[in-house]
């Protein structure tokens, strides 16, 4: 019994630094300037769907926001919660938030992470599959977090606006469960700090989420193809 409690306490704290070690990713930084001066081309819609989509149906491979962003997704490698993409203008997909059903897209702040920056409540988050099909959502709220400890993965994190701390468990649990939902995560540059916070940005799932690829595909003047 006592080696069973042993192996059960183990497990737990495997968990806990896992989800602690996600979020204490060392994004980074970026400055306030570098975000407005950079210029981006936004490719049509069915540009883009055709550019990433692989024909690996399930597989996200692309996220697009009109006139915002439009970033090829990459997974993590099996067993590695803290990997995020190096390569610019690629988004990563946290793994362990698609284990709870949802969707969490990863970048660094200095690469596509500055795209997230300019993402506001109300615009339409399209995901896009390997096998063409589109998922629609639309940005509900914005989440910001000081790490009390920006370089520790056991930190704890103060609410921006409403001024609660809350734990890195607490902190996932607020972002990444519950109905299904998308989540941009990004480290927030301050004080001279490269990960001295959090941003989420969360998107809800809009009433008709789900267009077909056939569909998309007869429909190269439809309203949403910008």
């Amino acid at each position: 019994m006592a080696l069973k409690k042993q192996n059960n306490r183990k497990y737990f704290l495997s968990i806990t630094t896992i989800v602690m070690t996600a979020f204490s990713l060392f994004l980074a930084p970026i400055s306030a300037q570098a975000q407005g001066n950079r210029e981006l081309y936004y490719p049509n819609f069915l540009t883009f769907v055709e550019s990433v989509k692989d024909g690996n149906a399930d597989i996200l491979k692309g996220v697009y926001v009109p006139d915002a962003l439009a970033l090829p997704i990459v997974q993590q490698p099996i067993g590695n919660p803290g990997f995020v993409s190096q390569i610019d203008g690629i988004v990563t997909q946290f793994s362990m938030a698609a284990e709870v059903g949802n969707v969490g897209l990863l970048a660094h702040n200095h690469l596509a992470g500055q795209e997230f920056y300019k993402l506001s409540v109300g615009d339409e988050v399209r995901l896009v599959y390997g096998d063409g099909k589109i998922e629609y959502f639309t940005v509900s709220e914005l989440l910001q977090y000081q790490a009390l400890q920006p370089y520790s993965p056991y930190s704890e994190f103060r609410d921006l606006e409403s001024g609660v701390t809350i734990n890195a468990e607490e902190m996932f649990r607020k972002a990444y469960r519950g109905e299904r939902h998308v989540t941009f995560q990004v480290c927030i540059e301050a004080n001279g700090i490269d990960a001295w916070g959090r941003l989420f940005i969360i998107a809800q799932p809009k009433t008709s989420p789900v267009i077909e690829k056939q569909f998309l595909a007869r429909s190269v003047t439809y309203q949403f193809i910008q």
